[in-house]
């Protein structure tokens, strides 16, 4: 079955507000004039989503957040929660690296995470990856299949369905290394293997996304297996010169 391909930006905590609007034009432009086969969602600063919103008006770039709280409101100083969240965003990234090993969320917190994200209409962008050391002891597929069940037990198809999945190997993120296109198709390969169990009726229509030093240069490689639908693009999105490139790419596949 087809799935149409996927760009998603994480800024991360960079851009000023003049940039971000510059980067928010550049996307609308990549989709604008002659429409491609491709999905792009922007990922600013929290700061941001307001005016990044109003400049992707009427465009078909869609926009996330790049965390939020489990909590709904209540006295949690300096957390933004999914119901603040909903009626700008229609994304939200849950249990990156960044979060996961930066700042000790557990995967229980992820799990809590994504249910409020669900809970508001939007859709979870759900990072997993494994560590450098786990993956030289060979231990990758265990990771992957922990954070994938931890995140999906108990809830419904019709959740699962609206879930979106990126594997992010952390010893890729930033460090200008990357996995092979075989190392991103097995793992994608497998986490649709685990959905085809959670969620049959839809295992195929969820995208799988790999995100780890990836640019233009090697984003066709990266997305050629027949299980990983786009990508999770860090500071390849800050350039819109060469998004634009590797959005390109993206839709033209390995030549």
């Amino acid at each position: 079955m087809s799935r149409t391909p996927l760009a998603v930006a994480n800024w991360k905590m960079n851009t000023d507000l003049e940039t971000a609007r510059v980067l928010a034009q550049a996307a609308r432009d990549i989709l604008a004039g002659n429409p491609i086969d491709l999905d792009i969602v922007l990922c600013p600063p929290f700061p941001w989503l307001v005016p990044v919103a109003e400049a992707l008006d009427g465009s078909p770039v869609g926009l996330g957040a790049q965390d939020c709280s489990p909590e709904r409101d209540g006295a949690f100083t300096g957390d933004v929660s999914a119901a603040m969240l909903a009626p700008w965003c229609g994304f939200v990234i849950v249990g990156h690296s960044e979060r996961r090993h930066g700042h000790g969320e557990t995967d229980a917190l992820v799990r809590r995470k994504l249910d409020a994200v669900l809970g508001e209409g939007m859709r979870p962008i759900l990072c997993i990856g494994e560590l450098e050391a786990e993956r030289e002891s060979g231990q990758t597929g265990t990771v992957i299949e922990a954070q994938v069940q931890a995140a999906l037990d108990g809830l419904p198809e019709s959740a699962i369905a609206r879930v979106i999945v990126a594997y992010e190997p952390v010893w890729a993120i930033g460090t200008g290394r990357t996995a092979t296109a075989a190392d991103a198709q097995e793992v994608a390969a497998r986490v649709r293997s685990l959905l085809a169990v959670r969620a049959p009726a839809h295992a195929e229509t969820i995208s799988i996304l790999y995100g780890g030093s990836v640019k233009a240069e090697n984003v066709a490689a990266l997305t050629a297996g027949p299980d990983v639908d786009g990508v999770l693009v860090g500071s390849a999105s800050l350039d819109p010169a060469g998004f634009a490139a590797l959005c390109r790419e993206l839709v033209a596949g390995p030549g």
